[in-house]
């Protein structure tokens, strides 16, 4: 099967329809202009920069219309993406760079200083800054732009398994993964979430994630392009600027339960109105059932999903109606996607049982940048290993209970530190929190929570511990507490439990 390239089909069905906001700058690109502007780009890399089909050039920069236009414009020039995560400290995004081996960088001005050291350690012979000026020796990408013929320049059809970008994802092993990225992932995935949340031309998607990650390029940017939507797209999250925008422009918004979170807490929440937003979606991490509970008393109902970089990301979403009668679950696959539960056999287990949830489809990864082992390791006849644990229940609503490598066994029993987290998560003091598991001579592991507490409020250890009793199995309840001033996150807003682990005694 083939792809099209989406954007001069839509640049011909609707020119004048605007494509992309930029919430930073307050640009508005057309259909036609944000053809024409990846276009010009495409042009470039064959024409100036002569930079061939299957190589690559990566891009060190946030949220903005032009990340687009470069996306739209590789794709266009055959040429493979690569997407920095500019949180990274300079020694992983050397490591990444020389994986991926890139032979021209993209950057934000803020970025400077950072570009240029990679460029002097890999392989990077051709740097660009975005904007209309640039240091000697490099390019500045509008007057890149404006040197081009205007020409539209249409990408041929390309075979959906061909590579479009790369996403860099933290490796067991240490070693990054460049998890590649497919025409056919990007299709699936539009076709996936856009049946799931009815999306339609006439939605305004608000687009707040960072687009070196799947979220920030797919949810839900690529599928309102995919049909003639508007996407906002946000610089950076910002809990104040995140509700302006959703009270006055956007229709549909997929965060991350961290956002969730900080949206609720802002002071300026009540005073807007929300009613021209028709779909409210979360993923990549489990959102706490209290949260689901406050945004539905406000007469907002999340639809909580689950997805992954290798996915697409779109695996599940939970139908509207079941949102708060299925509180917790993920709701079904989705429609171009197969799921199984599994032990560690790799036998199905009854509903109600826990096992590893193994994920199938077209909207799936091939697998990992000149990685073959972790590759096949990943995989059994086609059937990615998800590494997270998971149940279905009689009426086949699915439930992500924890990540495999987060459960840890106190006096022989499995604990799952999201049971646990939604039990403390229900206590009005506290803004959040996450459970790790810590070695213990009697019981091999316990139970640490780690708690950040709302401005104005005080607990005390034994009361977070006296909360959960007659709440969960005694052997679940955590054994200690540590109170903090913030939890580390992930740009996907997951917590960083490996680094609580060893901040506070867990390895």
């Amino acid at each position: 099967m083939y792809t099209f390239d989406w954007l001069a089909k839509r640049a011909e069905l609707s020119p004048n329809k605007v494509a992309l906001v930029d919430a930073a700058t307050g640009r508005r690109w057309t259909y036609a202009q944000f053809n024409e502007r990846a276009s010009r780009f495409a042009e470039f890399l064959r024409d100036e920069w002569s930079i061939r089909e299957g190589e690559r050039i990566a891009i060190l920069a946030p949220n903005s219309s032009d990340y687009f236009e470069v996306l739209y414009g590789c794709a266009k020039a055959g040429v493979i993406l690569v997407c920095l995560n500019w949180r990274l400290a300079l020694p992983e995004l050397e490591s990444i760079v020389q994986d991926a081996g890139p032979c021209a960088l993209v950057y934000d001005r803020d970025f400077a200083e950072t570009a240029r050291t990679l460029a002097e350690r890999t392989g990077i012979r051709l740097l660009m800054r975005l904007g209309e000026e640039a240091p000697g020796g490099e390019w500045a990408y509008e007057k890149a732009l404006a040197g081009a013929s205007g020409r539209p320049v249409v990408m041929s059809p390309r075979p959906l398994s061909d590579v479009w970008h790369l996403l860099y994802t933290a490796g067991t092993t240490g070693r990054p993964k460049g998890v590649l990225q497919t025409f056919g992932m990007v299709f699936y995935n539009a076709v996936n979430i856009g049946i799931a949340i009815d999306l339609t031309s006439q939605d305004v998607t608000l687009n707040a994630l960072p687009t070196f990650h799947t979220g920030g390029l797919n949810l839900y940017a690529n599928p309102t392009f995919h049909v003639g939507g508007t996407a906002i797209i946000q610089r950076a999250f910002n809990p104040a600027e995140t509700l302006r925008l959703l009270a006055e422009e956007a229709t549909a918004f997929f965060g991350v339960p961290a956002m969730y979170l900080f949206m609720s807490q802002h002071p300026d929440f009540e005073k807007y109105d929300f009613s021209r937003v028709r779909s409210w979606a979360c993923g990549g991490a489990p959102m706490p059932v209290s949260l689901l509970q406050w945004y539905a008393e406000r007469g907002i109902v999340i639809q909580q999903g689950f997805g992954m970089t290798e996915t697409g990301p779109t695996v599940f979403l939970i139908d509207r109606e079941h949102a708060l009668s299925k509180a917790g679950s993920v709701g079904k696959p989705q429609m171009h996607v197969m799921v199984r539960i599994v032990d560690r056999e790799g036998r199905d287990v009854p509903p109600g049982e826990l096992g590893e949830l193994w994920i199938k489809g077209p909207g799936v990864t091939p697998g990992y940048w000149q990685q073959p082992q972790t590759t096949a390791e990943s995989f059994t006849d086609g059937w990615l290993h998800s590494g997270d644990v998971a149940r279905v229940d009689e009426d086949g609503y699915y439930y992500i209970v924890d990540r495999w490598k987060d459960m840890y066994i106190s006096g022989g029993e499995n604990v799952y530190p999201a049971e646990v987290e939604n039990v403390l998560y229900q206590m009005e003091a506290i803004a959040e929190v996450a459970v790790i598991g810590v070695p213990d001579p009697k019981w091999g592991e316990v139970g640490k929570a780690v708690v950040v507490l709302k401005p104005g409020y005080t607990l005390t250890e034994e009361e977070v511990i006296r909360f959960c009793e007659g709440k969960i199995a005694r052997y679940k309840i955590p054994k200690s507490v540590v109170f903090v001033d913030a939890l580390p996150r992930n740009p996907a807003g997951k917590v960083l439990k490996t680094e609580l682990r060893r901040r506070f005694g867990g390895g």
